[in-house]
């Protein structure tokens, strides 16, 4: 089977689509991925060492939440009116089809039951698991790449109209032109970039994890008795009616309240609300045979007690540090994600597979991934002068511990 997409798709976007476009952005937003990659494993962290129950799931994701919410809104418009999905041409088939959407066809055994194996290509529109081109990436690369001032270089328009569904190995797929893998490229390479200059800046990284420090301080859940004065944070996640009041009005919550158990949460925001943030002291790429975050903090430990500051009147503490390393991709971690997209040629429209190596241009990069260290300056209070000083010198510092471990200039 060949279906033209650019002639079909607009006819399929039938009240499945739409509810599912709506379903897939309740929950995810900035504070989401900071709620589920920092705040819920970390909380996970806390309880097991403080010997409380840790009924969090396992590798928990904030779409999981997005099915909960959608059931949850299902069940009581069914409550209301029995004959709610039918009067919209629907049915409960297609209420499991809109789940199965929102996480995507991970599997290679086909066990869905939203739809049968011949419209598997329908499971790679909105969450893509075999490539990761889906238009959930498009529409947020088109509006932050315009609210950021950065280049959009990726057409999506352009794909759409190069868009078939051919049968690869035994399963139909969304395929494109052999002439548009240089586009596709560019979709990887944007989503690298919003990632390289904007959601992990160098500043808005640091200013998410004090966002997520003050989530952790402020978890009724992970102290003894749940007092009653803290906020229920990582147990939201039990239920889709809580998890729905956890949005970002949780910052002037904690703000503003007067409570000694917030305290900590409270003086963490009011950091970030007054730019006492910690200083940015430097950042370097690791080569491919990096060391771990533990071995890369006791290297930069000793080249603080080994460095003589210039400035005699300067003294640098290793525990004034902090270490971070970032992970940046295209998408599929160290591999080439075009690699996972199939293409057709005009010869053989009926037929795709994967690129062939001297199709692609010869500018690609040789690595698809890598690893930044971040350091920076903890200390925010005291006379702007001295810290002024202490950045300096360890600006130096940095410098001569990326010289001797990565070679840098």
């Amino acid at each position: 089977m060949t279906i033209s997409l650019s002639s079909t798709l607009p006819n399929m976007i039938s009240c499945v689509f739409r509810s599912l476009v709506c379903v897939t952005t309740w929950v995810s937003s900035a504070i989401s991925h900071s709620f589920d990659g920092r705040v819920i494993p970390k909380a996970k962290k806390i309880k097991r060492s403080k010997g409380l129950p840790d009924d969090i799931p396992e590798k928990w994701k904030h779409e999981q939440m997005s099915i909960l919410m959608f059931d949850d809104i299902v069940k009581s418009l069914k409550a209301e009116n029995e004959d709610m999905l039918k009067e919209h041409g629907l049915d409960d088939k297609d209420v499991t089809f809109i789940k199965e959407l929102i996480e995507g066809a991970t599997t290679s055994e086909w066990t869905y039951k939203g739809r049968d194996e011949d419209k598997s290509f329908l499971y790679e529109i909105v969450a893509n698991k075999q490539n990761g081109i889906d238009v959930d990436k498009w529409d947020y690369f088109a509006r932050d790449c315009h609210h950021l001032g950065i280049r959009n270089s990726f057409d999506h328009q352009r794909l759409l109209k190069f868009a078939r569904v051919c049968e690869v190995n035994g399963r139909n797929h969304i395929c494109f032109r052999d002439k548009e893998a240089d586009n596709v490229y560019d979709m990887f390479r944007t989503r690298y970039t919003l990632h390289r200059q904007a959601y992990q800046h160098k500043m808005g990284y640091i200013i998410d994890t004090m966002f997520a420090e003050a989530l952790i301080r402020a978890d009724r859940d992970l102290h003894e008795g749940k007092p009653e004065d803290m906020l229920k944070i990582s147990e939201a996640i039990k239920t889709a009616e809580d998890y729905s009041k956890l949005t970002d009005e949780i910052f002037k919550q904690i703000s503003s309240s007067t409570a000694d158990n917030l305290k900590e949460a409270r003086d963490i925001l009011n950091k970030i609300v007054r730019r006492k943030l910690p200083k940015f002291v430097g950042e370097a790429r690791l080569t491919e045979n990096s060391m771990s975050k533990e071995e890369l903090t006791e290297t930069w430990k000793a080249a603080v007690h080994k460095y003589e500051p210039a400035d005699p009147t300067v003294s640098l503490s290793a525990d004034d540090f902090s270490i971070y390393v970032v992970d940046l991709d295209h998408g599929m971690k160290d591999k080439n994600p075009i690699e996972k997209v199939y293409f057709y040629s005009k010869r053989k429209p009926n037929e795709a597979s994967p690129i062939k190596d001297y199709q692609l241009s010869s500018f690609l990069p040789q690595r698809f991934n890598e690893e930044l260290v971040r350091v920076y300056y903890k200390t925010t209070d005291g006379n702007k002068e001295e810290l002024k000083k202490k950045v300096e010198e360890a600006e130096k510092c940095f410098q001569d511990w990326c010289k001797s471990k990565f070679g840098c200039h």
